[in-house]
């Protein structure tokens, strides 16, 4: 059969049939390349993959048959609670993060609780067999339900695959794998593209739940086009940095639960461990009397997380001011400093700031707003905020603060972890145990007024 040739960009996707020195989509230079396909149905359709089994017709949707056991557990609690509950049979989710961050080490740690109850494929394109057996002994991993593949040719996955019928396959990565009659390399956006239709079908079709692996480029997103995220279920980011132990465990998107759940895993010699309270953890090691922390209350989904805040105010020995955000959004850093400058009286123009977030953590909500400002203040005046104190509430332009949700939960957090005393905006909390004192302010003069003891006269 003819085949029709067409030139496709590796950054965005964008398809020409004829060939471009610059992507008139996104501008980028010497990206086309040449793909080729039949004239006919495009490659991942049902008329050209095994995947069909039969007609298919349109269903009314109260006939449409759903299973008893609609979810599974994974065998890792931190994991079943970012999936929403567990997996889903039939899924198609990918994993991404940073090489070395343990996307591996998670999955095939994930094997050994899966397979005691289902058959497993792991099918791996980056390492061998023998690297692989490496690897599981020293995670202890060892179950007669396992089964893996050091394969690159999607052609030959879907083949075992087919023959060894397993209830869960897992890719390790999409990025290696690859059609044998397309002309592009592994890797290629056509490649990744194709491969990820072929998994996607036959997950729903054959009802088998997928995980596969995905790489990400030097700005932190998932290499390959933008559609292998829409063709997914559920997209997990495993966060954190190589120096830190902690790594956490995000849904990007999730069709079948919540995006705001968060998984915390500690990184040890034995493979990843889940933190159960990682409060606790993220606060081990508070220094106590020092100016420049303040401690930060948010939500990951249903979770109330307490983290530790610390800021660095000095003055600056060039005309230009430095600024740097660790964990935290660094536009919004710079909006608070103006806002500190304008309406508590702080000088910050002329000093260096900076702001890190203590375990690596990534902290996206307005409510640790306050605790930032406070933390702020504490260093610009080298005072420190007393021990015990712990703080929240999102702040506006003009300096008032705001209301959170789920500030009920936040403050009974704080008290079971031995804190005496929140700092908060004025809002309804209901009735709370004994044994913390709430404060309740208005704008960020009234908590700089609680926190910090005015200055001595002389």
């Amino acid at each position: 059969m003819k085949q029709k040739t067409s030139y496709l960009c590796d950054e965005c996707g964008y398809s020409s049939p004829k060939w471009y020195g610059k992507c008139p989509s996104c501008g980028a230079w010497n990206t086309m390349r040449e793909y080729k396909e039949k004239g006919s149905a495009p490659r991942g359709t049902l008329a050209q993959t095994s995947v069909r089994t039969g007609k298919n017709r349109p269903k009314v949707i109260g006939e449409i048959e759903t299973a008893g056991e609609a979810r599974f557990s994974s065998g890792i609690s931190e994991l079943d609670r970012v999936l929403g509950g567990g997996a889903v049979h039939g899924s198609f989710v990918l994993v991404g993060g940073e090489p070395g961050i343990g996307k591996s080490t998670l999955l095939l740690q994930m094997c050994q609780n899966m397979a005691r109850e289902a058959k497993v494929l792991y099918v791996s394109g980056e390492e061998s067999l023998r690297q692989i057996r490496l690897r599981a002994d020293r995670l202890e991993v060892h179950s007669k339900n396992l089964f893996v593949l050091a394969e690159t040719d999607m052609d030959e996955i879907l083949a075992e695959t087919d023959l060894l019928e397993p209830d869960i396959l897992i890719v390790d990565s999409i990025q290696t794998v690859y059609q044998p009659d397309l002309t592009s390399a592994p890797g290629n956006v056509t490649q990744i593209k194709e491969c990820a239709m072929t998994l996607m079908q036959y997950a729903k079709h054959r009802n088998v739940t997928i995980f596969i692996v995905g790489h990400v480029n030097k700005d932190g997103a998932l290499a390959g086009p933008k559609i292998l995220e829409h063709m997914v279920d559920c997209v997990l980011y495993f966060e954190g940095e190589r120096q830190i132990s902690f790594r956490c465990l995000r849904a990007a998107k999730n069709r079948y639960g919540s995006t705001n759940e968060i998984g915390v895993f500690e990184m040890t010699d034995r493979g990843l461990s889940e933190v159960t309270n990682p409060s606790a953890a993220m606060l081990s090691g508070h220094p106590a009397d020092a100016s420049g922390n303040c401690i930060a209350c948010t939500i990951e989904g249903t979770r109330p997380i307490l983290a530790e805040i610390q800021a660095l105010v000095t003055k600056t020995a060039f005309g230009t001011p430095r600024r740097a955000a660790n964990g935290i959004d660094y536009n919004r850093m710079a909006l608070l400093l103006a806002i500190l400058e304008k309406r508590v009286g702080l000088f910050l123009s002329g000093s260096d700031a900076y702001v890190n977030v203590i375990g690596g953590m990534r902290l996206d909500e307005r409510a640790i707003d306050l605790p930032v400002v406070l933390a702020i203040g504490s260093s610009y005046r080298d005072q420190p905020i007393p021990e015990g104190v712990m703080a929240f509430g999102e702040i506006g332009l003009t300096g008032e603060l705001r209301a959170v949700s789920a500030a009920p939960q936040r403050i009974r957090e704080a008290l079971r972890l031995g804190f005496h005393t929140c700092i908060m905006p004025k809002q309804e909390v209901g009735k709370l145990p004994e044994g913390i004192r709430v404060i309740q302010v208005s704008n960020i003069a009234q908590a700089f007024g609680a926190v910090f003891q005015p200055p001595e006269r002389a």
